[in-house]
């Protein structure tokens, strides 16, 4: 039980710092948008979407899932007051999964070279931390996934020529039944690239 809510309180604010992520590096880049909407604080309340971030974690870690998926009430954005026309978009979109690579590999490190001893409290330290650097390489690496509304889409928006629209429009059309497929038959490909880039960071396998 303490695994579970200790896994909830990781994800919650693995979510809120990607999307904090986004809207001040969107603020940086001269978009006002999410400051002005209050969304640049760490308070959970401010991000949250009751479905998202609260219903479908739970339900995944109810069904002892391999899945660990949520997300937050995106962080308002309006392209226009962007002053990099061009890539402004892809480097707003980057910054989320960007921050959670950042969180992982903070604690991985600390997982590798931190001396805590064999005590029980250690243990239990280790434990938490193996959770953060394991969520927080979910989120960033499946949110790189360039579908319609991840991150990815953005990104890859913001380098696809203009003779390539059609992948554009496609993907605009039909991107929310990719990435309901995504969420359901894709995980089986992401989970061992997570599992390879949490063992170079760490120095050791993951152990749920």
């Amino acid at each position: 039980m303490q695994i579970f809510f200790i896994t909830i309180l990781i994800l919650i604010f693995s979510v809120v710092l990607h999307e904090v992520a986004h809207g001040w590096t969107a603020n940086c880049l001269g978009d006002p948008t999410a400051k002005e909407a209050g969304r640049l604080t760490l308070n959970p309340l401010k991000h949250l979407d009751p479905l998202g971030s609260v219903v479908l974690p739970l339900c995944l870690i109810l069904m002892q899932s391999h899945m660990m998926f949520a997300w937050a009430k995106p962080v308002p954005i309006n392209p226009f007051y962007l002053r990099d026309k061009k890539y402004g978009e892809a480097k707003t979109a980057i910054a989320g999964p960007l921050a959670n690579i950042s969180i992982a590999v903070f604690f991985g490190l600390l997982i590798r070279f931190l001396p805590l001893g064999d005590s029980l409290f250690t243990q239990n330290l280790m434990m938490i931390f193996n959770y953060i650097v394991w969520i927080n390489l979910l989120l960033a690496i499946f949110n790189l996934i360039p579908i319609p509304p991840l991150d990815g889409s953005h990104i890859l928006f913001a380098f696809l020529p203009e003779s390539l629209s059609a992948i554009k429009f496609f993907l605009f059309q039909y991107g929310f039944f990719i990435f309901i497929f995504s969420i359901f038959f894709l995980f089986q490909y992401i989970i061992p690239i997570v599992e390879l880039v949490f063992l170079l960071i760490t120095g050791q396998p993951f152990l749920s």
